[in-house]
């Protein structure tokens, strides 16, 4: 069971404070080009982790692993980027979304986008068409090692989603990330008050100390 109070301040960290984080503490979690199918979608959790090859001559699945999710976690599919079969639809979605699961994350696409607009499940791609992946790919294993977006995703590590996109966080960062993400936050609140006093920008983020909260830990003197 996922820690609502930690999933919460994960969500309200947001993608762009948390890839600050990541940048400072030396970590590639950004996984660009991966997007919400619509944009106030948000999400945070644990890993599942699929990877999808194509079928061969071997048959499979793509979906049946749903019933195995646990509530609160989110389901991370490496279909290697391909953006002719699709690899989450409908009932998928139907499912995750009565279970409770958190959201879903595909290096691919999706379809039957209207379904998880509907429902409010947090479903995250490089885009939708119709073309099933059914008989094309087949998941092959189940929480392992996989690639999103060139984003190294191990079973357990954290991911986060919003308007901007998604980030992955080792799990054994996710503590540090999110406290450097939290700084920069607060920082950024006390720059915008600032501002609004009348300072200038450029005395307030040196006043915030912003630029060192953004630089990698190592190269700071």
């Amino acid at each position: 069971m996922t820690d609502p109070q930690l999933v919460e301040r994960l969500k309200k960290a947001g993608v762009t404070a948390l890839s600050d984080a990541l940048d400072r503490l030396g970590i590639e979690g950004q996984a660009v080009g991966i997007m919400p199918v619509a944009r106030t979608m948000r999400f945070a959790g644990p890993a599942f982790t699929i990877r999808m090859l194509p079928v061969g001559l071997t048959g499979g699945v793509v979906g049946d692993y749903i019933d195995e999710v646990a509530p609160g976690t989110v389901v991370v599919i490496d279909n290697d980027g391909r953006p002719d079969q699709t690899v989450w639809g409908d009932i998928l979605t139907f499912v995750a979304h009565a279970k409770g699961v958190a959201g879903t994350v595909i290096d691919g696409v999706c379809r039957d986008s209207d379904r998880c607009v509907e429902l409010g499940y947090p479903v995250f791609a490089r885009g939708n068409t119709m073309r099933t992946g059914k008989d094309r790919v087949t998941a092959d294993a189940y929480n392992v090692p996989v690639q999103v977006a060139g984003v190294r995703v191990a079973p357990g590590d954290w991911l986060v989603g919003d308007a901007d996109g998604v980030i992955a966080i080792p799990a054994d960062k996710l503590v540090a990330v999110l406290a450097i993400a939290e700084e920069i936050e607060a920082a950024e609140d006390r720059i915008r008050t600032a501002v609004a006093g009348g300072m200038r920008l450029d005395e307030a983020r040196r006043a915030a100390n912003y630029h060192s909260l953004q630089t990698r830990a190592a190269a700071q003197h």
